[in-house]
């Protein structure tokens, strides 16, 4: 039987730009500005033989901090572990602590400012994230003679491996925090996982996701939308308000649809602000997230 929806005839659509940024389809790395650019620093590192075991790590398990060689990084039992070191709230702190929930745990993770907390949410939209551990470890290593500490902010368990991350905006990358993310990329190097420092995001980026996330969490689907929306989506690329006006209920149809573009149903175009221009895709099944209950 043919679908209803199928025999409309549609508004001839713009192809999709080239630069076309999907959001189906992307991963933390392309809506990141990842800055892995400290190699000038590493000339200050001891980087002697076999470094890896004079450079410690310091975990905590429970409240039973273990330290260990940097060369046993890829042995640590990580989803034992807690974060190395507490949070704290003062009234006259400059930095903005919280809790953000993330779909991929089920859970609130912490964070120390408004830039981790993007890149929670971020990392809780791009593909593939599995957990995320916040200031996982403490770092020591040795440089000019003295013994130098960093702890990392976030190390992100992905389907495709995982990635060390540090946040801190380019215009405030000093160059001891150079040195410290010099070393911090080669400790994970050595452990085989990414590195990179989030110095901010791609143009359009937080907004959009910040919008997506507004229907993230459980939508009971009573009225069968979503398939409609896969289905005149299959015709597309088409402007996410006209793929909303072909629904029976457009206003209803507006928040499911931002429920699928969230769990990769659907894609959308992420280079430009997101709104009723926005081109809108059906997603391969295999980008798809299983739909919260």
């Amino acid at each position: 039987m043919t679908s209803p929806y199928s025999a409309r005839r549609w508004h001839s659509e713009p192809p999709a730009p080239s630069h076309a940024v999907w959001s189906d389809a992307c991963r933390l790395e392309d809506l990141a500005l990842l800055d892995t650019g400290f190699t000038e620093h590493v000339k200050a590192l001891d980087l002697g033989a076999h470094w890896p075991a004079r450079w410690t790590t310091t975990w905590k398990f429970g409240r039973t901090p273990i330290t260990s060689p940097v060369h046993d990084l890829d042995k640590v039992d990580l989803p034992r572990s807690t974060p190395v070191r507490r949070f704290t709230w003062r009234t006259d702190q400059f930095h903005r602590p919280g809790l953000e929930y993330l779909m991929a745990t089920d859970r609130h993770h912490g964070f120390e400012s408004h830039e981790e907390e993007r890149l929670l949410l971020v990392a809780d939209f791009a593909a593939g994230l599995v957990e995320a551990l916040c200031q996982p470890f403490r770092l020591r290593f040795p440089s000019g003679g003295k013994a130098i500490y960093h702890t990392p902010d976030f190390l992100l368990v992905t389907e495709s491996g995982l990635l060390l991350i540090d946040v801190r905006p380019a215009d405030r990358i000093k160059p001891e925090d150079a040195l410290k993310f010099a070393a911090t990329a080669e400790a994970a190097l050595s452990a085989g996982w990414q590195y990179g420092v989030v110095a901010g995001w791609r143009q359009h980026v937080w907004t959009n996701v910040d919008a997506l996330s507004a229907e993230r969490r459980p939508t009971p689907d009573m009225l069968g939308v979503q398939d409609q929306l896969r289905e005149i989506a299959a015709q597309g690329p088409l402007p996410f308000g006209e793929l909303a006006d072909h629904c029976r209920i457009p206003a209803i149809a507006r928040a499911h649809a931002i429920h699928l573009l969230w769990h990769r149903h659907l894609g959308a175009d992420l280079s430009g602000p997101f709104g009723d221009a926005s081109l809108i895709r059906l997603a391969p099944q295999q980008h798809h997230r299983e739909l919260p209950q």
